[in-house]
């Protein structure tokens, strides 16, 4: 067992793998996400969400990129009793958004990010109302967290391309 470990830590090392946040704080994933401006998002979700991409990004001292966020927000409706009215809903919260460089106006990243969560729908109407709130609080989380990461991966593949000849 001991050396199929070994034989697969081996394999591994071989393909060229490595830690997205290599370097720790002085890596190239650091550095860009210690330099990311996140610009105010309209509505709850908005402010959820840049809450939360604030609270997971060191504080930018000096900016060298712009962080722009477009939301959508929506619930659908699905499955139908008898009588017609629904009993199952669908939050679904999508993210476009945009690293542009502050100092060239240049469009770095232009990508998208995408949550969704079911709820039940039940006969007490504040019960539903508190699930649609709890449920856009977990996807402005998931959404955060999808746009940290992939700010990550690109902050340390863009360092990697610049490396190369």
């Amino acid at each position: 067992m001991r050396a199929l470990l070994l034989a697969l830590a081996f394999l591994l090392a071989g393909c060229g793998l490595q830690p997205v946040y290599t370097g720790g704080q002085q890596g190239e994933a650091m550095g860009l996400l210690g330099a990311v401006e996140v610009t105010p998002i309209p509505d709850k979700a908005g402010f959820l969400v840049r809450d939360r991409l604030l609270s997971r990004l060191p504080k930018a001292e000096s900016p060298r990129y712009r962080l722009d966020v477009v939301l959508d927000d929506n619930i659908i409706g699905f499955g139908v009793r008898g009588d017609n009215s629904i009993i199952r809903e669908r939050r679904t919260l999508r993210a476009r958004y945009r690293l542009v460089d502050i100092g060239t106006d240049r469009l770095l990243l232009d990508t998208t990010a995408a949550a969704d969560a079911g709820i039940d729908v039940v006969s007490s109407e504040y019960a539903v109302i508190a699930a649609e709130e709890t449920a856009l609080e977990r996807l402005s989380l998931d959404i955060a967290d999808q746009i940290v990461a992939r700010l990550a991966l690109y902050g340390r593949s863009a360092a990697a391309g610049a490396a190369q000849p």
